[in-house]
């Protein structure tokens, strides 16, 4: 992953919901302020993030289908207050987006969710081993790839098979950045533009892209922070990357997961193999295709995502029974103890048994 500075992406921030990062160790779970959020009361809250260290969040809440509230709190980098339309780097909450694009073309009849996508693309890395012709899109959005989460992490550098893929689960940025490529070369356009005609331009995501846009993006941007309030470079993307460095609002992220709740441009099979999950995480979870799902009791789910890099931290859950969700976006290498509040506020029961889950 060719970027301006080095950022990990963790396998996914729900996996260890609120746990420390691995590029940040000395973050502790669980260091939160008993103080109890309200968000129904801006000032409150605001003094909590204050009190807190967390320079911004974004808060989005939907209803029934509908979004309810869009709420960016904080100041940007110039002291003016951030407006609800502030840009974030959403980190691994690319990855939906890449996925939903992915199954709107097989929903299309354009692609194969379980086709070998060796057709398409080779990794010269593994070119050589015959495993690589096992990989699919099934496998790839449920990662089951076998593939590190990515290359640079290995001692030489290069793509490998860790297991078998299709064997168990080992969360993997490279299992998208591989799609992503199989999928250019199979359309001839990029992952931005394929988003760009199967999502963002039809939901009206006109603040959302996989790249970096200096005259756009540089205005009203969320500059990410450590835990002790230094700024982190920002990443500015100049190719698409299906794994990582979204850029988007809390509005038109939120319009996007309503779509997901709908099944917006997806046959009901696709639909179904999304919620239905591919492959264990850990009791009470599992990984559909793109979604981690949870089991929240009842036959109801919640589908989730998280992201975590350097001065990102964000997840989302939406409810497709109940038509409900939460997106939350913060600019802190911490801001992941902000998490339990907000869902438990906003989610009630739901957000509780996510908890439960999470802390077993």
């Amino acid at each position: 992953m060719k970027k301006t500075i080095i950022t990990v992406s963790l396998c996914i921030i729900t996996s260890n919901l609120f746990a420390q990062t691995e590029r940040n160790p000395d973050l502790k779970p669980n260091q939160q302020s008993d103080q109890r959020v309200k968000t129904d009361n801006d000032k409150d809250f605001e003094q909590w993030m204050k009190e807190n260290k967390v320079p911004n969040v974004g808060l989005g809440i939907i209803r029934n289908g509908k979004i309810e509230k869009i709420k960016v709190y904080g100041a940007l980098r110039d002291g003016n207050a951030a407006p609800d339309n502030t840009l974030f780097n959403v980190a691994s909450l690319t990855k939906p987006v890449t996925a939903i694009v992915a199954l709107k073309l097989i929903s299309a009849g354009k692609w194969n969710l379980d086709e070998p996508l060796d057709k398409y693309w080779t990794d010269p890395d593994i070119a050589q081993d015959p495993r690589n012709k096992k990989l699919t899109t099934r496998i790839i959005l449920s990662h089951q790839t076998g593939f590190p989460n990515w290359r640079w992490m290995n001692a030489d550098g290069k793509l490998n098979f860790q297991f078998d893929p299709g064997t168990k689960y080992q969360y993997s940025g490279e299992g998208f950045e591989y799609l992503r490529r199989a999928l250019e070369k199979k359309f001839n356009k990029t992952l931005n533009q394929l988003a760009e005609e199967l999502i963002f331009q039809p939901l009206k995501m006109k603040d959302t892209s996989y790249i970096w846009n200096e005259k756009k993006d540089a205005l009203r941007f969320s500059e990410g922070y450590d835990k002790d309030e230094n700024m982190y470079p920002t990443v500015k993307s100049t190719t698409s990357n299906a794994a990582d460095d979204l850029m988007t609002t809390v509005s038109d992220y939120s319009r996007f997961l309503i779509s997901v709740i709908n099944g917006d441009g997806l046959s009901k099979k696709v639909v179904e193999d999304m919620k239905t999950g591919q492959v264990i995480t850990k009791k009470g979870k599992a990984f559909g295709l793109g979604f981690e799902i949870y089991n929240l009791g009842d036959g109801n789910i919640a589908l989730s995502h998280g992201g975590s890099d350097k001065g990102v931290q964000t997840i989302f859950f939406i409810i497709p029974k109940t038509k409900d969700g939460i997106v939350i976006f913060t600019n802190v290498d911490d801001g992941y103890k902000s998490f339990e509040k907000l869902l438990t506020e906003y989610l009630g029961e739901y957000g509780k048994k996510v908890v439960e889950i999470e802390t077993k």
